[in-house]
């Protein structure tokens, strides 16, 4: 009986091995992926809490006790999902200023010529703590930063106008923003938005991007946040065609990851 038990024992051990082996994969690849970005200056780190009397700071402190090294942590992990390696032509930070805030928002990126300001709303953060879950608020958190440091460290389409001016170059900033933040699990299944068009940007845009890694290029996203470099001026198929080829474009793939996700039939 006992050398049964540990025959089963053993297969039940193995087996879960086995199950675990490609998710263990994965996350080795994506260290290492990051590993080569750990001596990359991302800029100098200024944490300002202009808020420290709320109950947002307090519980911010709580789960997050080192900023600057949280911070920089999630920018080396934003310049691994946009770019190959640090020789390529990376948009430079020389410093980020990133302020708990007593305010109505969520957060935002400002500034720019290698200065960068982010603010976190305590409100916010007291709203994501209701619930007194600190694991949900974390994973907000997390997913928050992700994005705003994508703005500061995301290359900008160029000939087409600006943030302000112009909806593609808007769609492409905030889409590759969420993109990031999809890519290095900052959102849950449950937060993709479903039909809408990927000139809505953020979430609509970023899971369609992000779809295209896994499902055609798994370097998409360092070769779509490239092709502003290289596609002037700017547009999403000229981008695509870069990105993947002269024989897809923008609204064909559209249409196939609707039908992918069953958005479409």
């Amino acid at each position: 009986m006992k050398a049964q038990l540990l025959l089963i024992s053993i297969f039940l051990g193995l087996a879960g091995i086995s199950a675990c082996a490609g998710q263990k994969q994965n996350a080795v690849s994506e260290e290492k992926a990051v590993d080569i970005w750990k001596d990359y200056p991302v800029g100098h780190i200024v944490f300002d809490d202009q808020a420290p009397e709320t109950e947002g700071s307090k519980v911010y402190h709580r789960i997050v006790t080192h900023p600057q090294d949280y911070i920089a942590e999630q920018a080396r992990t934003v310049l691994a999902t946009l770019y190959d390696s640090p020789s390529d032509s990376i948009v430079p930070v020389d410093t980020i200023h990133y302020s708990l805030q007593d305010i109505e928002g969520v957060s935002a990126k400002d500034g720019g010529n290698g200065v960068v300001s982010i603010f976190y709303s305590t409100r916010h953060i007291e709203k994501s703590f209701a619930a007194n879950d600190t694991a949900k608020l974390f994973f907000e958190t997390r997913g928050v930063l992700l994005h705003e440091l994508t703005h500061a460290y995301q290359l900008e389409p160029q000939g087409i106008g600006s943030y302000g001016t112009n909806r593609v170059f808007w769609a492409f900033i905030e889409g590759m923003a969420d993109a990031v933040r999809v890519a290095n699990g900052g959102f849950t299944p449950a937060d993709r938005p479903k039909g809408g068009n990927y000139m809505d940007g953020y979430r609509t845009a970023g899971y369609f991007f992000v779809w295209l890694k896994d499902n055609k290029d798994k370097n998409f996203l360092h070769k779509f946040n490239r092709s502003t470099l290289e596609v002037v001026p700017w547009s999403f198929n000229g981008a695509i065609k870069y990105a993947l080829g002269e024989e897809y474009d923008i609204d064909s793939l559209w249409h196939e990851y609707q039908m992918a996700v069953g958005d479409i039939r």
